[in-house]
């Protein structure tokens, strides 16, 4: 007993050291990557190779720097030459790079405004077109979502987390309407997606990293044949469908 007391100071102390590595090389690999993306942008005048890059340079060197395995389920069901607005639940930060890594097209993301800020993170963004949402100004906030329905008429394909917040519980929140009142207004499908495993490897809250397995599970694509107002329905059926990949 006396031997397995003194075993978990130690193995925390450990998993500590461990961690703090990971979170220099996080820190490290992604600001390598995002300038060498910024790079690219700067000499080809376009995003797809930057964007690509992330779902094969950066995504798979931080996954594996996590000790985590990626799972991919279901994407034939996708007719990915079709824009599409991929609509997930969010249990970690860790979720941006198993969709990266997980859908065969370039993505961007719908993000929070304060992101648009923070140092590299928001110059990247911002040069890749993601879009940035300030919940705080509904006038601000709905000519950026308009803007987001222009590139999905453009052919891009939009990702978002439609909860809002990382879940802690492991179940699936409400989804808010914005990503889907912008699908109905481009006349795209919206593919609900399932993430499993990735709170586990990075926790909601803090910088705690533990080997394991992320599974990226792709249900049917949804019509969006509906009109703005209806775009609760919309939310309502992709909620559905996520939380049945989890029960399926």
């Amino acid at each position: 007993m006396d031997a397995g007391r003194r075993q978990a100071p130690a193995a925390r102390i450990g998993w500590g050291v461990l961690n703090a590595l990971q979170l220099v090389f996080t820190i490290g690999w992604t600001a390598g990557c995002i300038l060498l993306a910024l790079a690219v942008k700067l000499l080809g005048g376009g995003t797809r190779l930057p964007l690509r890059m992330a779902s094969r340079l950066w995504a798979p060197g931080l996954l594996s720097g996590a000790g985590a395995t990626l799972q991919v389920e279901g994407l034939e069901r996708v007719d990915f030459s079709q824009p599409h607005v991929f609509v997930a639940n969010h249990q970690s930060i860790i979720d941006v790079c198993a969709l990266f890594r997980a859908l065969p097209v370039p993505l961007r993301f719908v993000l929070k405004q304060e992101l648009a800020h923070v140092p590299f993170i928001g110059a990247y963004a911002r040069a890749m077109g993601m879009v940035f949402v300030e919940r705080r100004h509904v006038h601000e906030s709905s000519r950026r979502l308009d803007d987001a329905a222009s590139l999905l008429r453009g052919g891009a394909n939009l990702c978002a987390f439609p909860e809002g917040t990382r879940g802690r519980d492991g179940r699936v929140g409400a989804f808010k309407g914005g990503a889907f009142q912008v699908a109905i207004e481009a006349g795209v499908a919206v593919v609900p997606i399932l993430i499993e495993g990735s709170g586990a490897v990075l926790r909601p809250s803090g910088f705690r990293v533990r080997p394991g397995t992320i599974r990226v599970r792709t249900g049917d694509p949804i019509p969006a044949g509906l009109q703005p107002h209806e775009r609760q329905e919309l939310a309502r059926r992709a909620h559905a469908a996520v939380v049945a990949l989890a029960d399926g």
